[in-house]
């Protein structure tokens, strides 16, 4: 697996899923719980992490949806 995006945005997380569900890509968001740790303030961001066969196909659907700017680093 590998991370696609970090954000505290879940209208962020939920449109890259939609995104990615639409397009048949499998992902999975890692530590959207983890609030409750931090006293549900939103600081501790949400990983969403995608198949390495399919890194380079959602990378072009999150650019042309005008998201690439939301890329990991390592990921872009």
């Amino acid at each position: 697996m590998r991370e696609l995006i970090r954000t505290n945005d879940p209208v962020l997380v939920s449109a890259v899923g939609a995104l990615l569900d639409g397009a048949g890509i499998g992902h999975m968001v890692l530590d959207r719980n983890m609030s409750v740790l931090d006293g549900s303030l939103g600081v501790l961001p949400c990983r969403l992490v995608v198949d390495e066969e399919d890194i380079g196909a959602a990378q072009r659907l999150l650019r042309d949806a005008g998201l690439g700017h939301e890329l990991r680093p390592d990921t872009a």
